[in-house]
């Protein structure tokens, strides 16, 4: 089997065997996935239950249910850092430990999207929430594959500016 993987690569089902899966993510050793596949990420410097959890806390900070987890994996992905990882490890462990205090066994162990947004509510006067919290702004909202599940064209100013491109287009109201 190992034979197998070597010639042919990696399989979408000998990564899914290889893992384990916890709210929604496969993690296995030095990597974050869909549990379907679509996607997947490699981490050099977080633990790969960090950046799931990581990614969980993103969609709670801003939740979009018609963006994919990607994107979301996306915008922290730069978190993946030697620089940032000690803050980062730090503050996912104290979002574990203030989900251990309400009987569960991680933030992403947390069935309830209420409950971990109680946990960020309590925690966002922190560096650690505010650095994330800020750095989400550009990183998932930056992504120009995001923007037309918001209706956004773009920036105007190349195509002359929004005056004869949809500025009066009201119809929303």
């Amino acid at each position: 089997m190992t034979d197998m993987i070597s010639r042919r690569g990696m399989t979408r089902r000998d990564l899914l065997a290889r893992s384990a899966v916890a709210a929604g993510f496969a993690i296995g050793a030095g990597f974050v996935a869909a549990p379907d596949a679509a996607w997947a990420m490699e981490v050099e410097h977080l633990k790969p239950e960090t950046m799931a959890t990581l990614i969980q806390m993103a969609r709670d900070i801003y939740p979009h249910d018609h963006v994919a987890d990607a994107f979301y994996a996306a915008a922290v992905k730069g978190y993946d850092s030697a620089d940032a990882a000690p803050m980062i490890e730090a503050g996912i462990a104290g979002l574990n430990a203030a989900a251990g205090g309400k009987g569960h066994a991680s933030y992403l162990a947390m069935g309830w999207e209420r409950d971990r947004v109680d946990i960020l509510r309590s925690m966002e006067s922190s560096g650690f929430f505010q650095t994330i919290r800020g750095g989400l702004v550009t990183g998932l909202y930056n992504q120009k594959a995001v923007w037309p599940l918001f209706g956004y064209e773009g920036e105007s100013f190349s195509e002359g500016g929004y005056i004869e491109r949809g500025f009066n287009d009201i119809n929303w109201l």
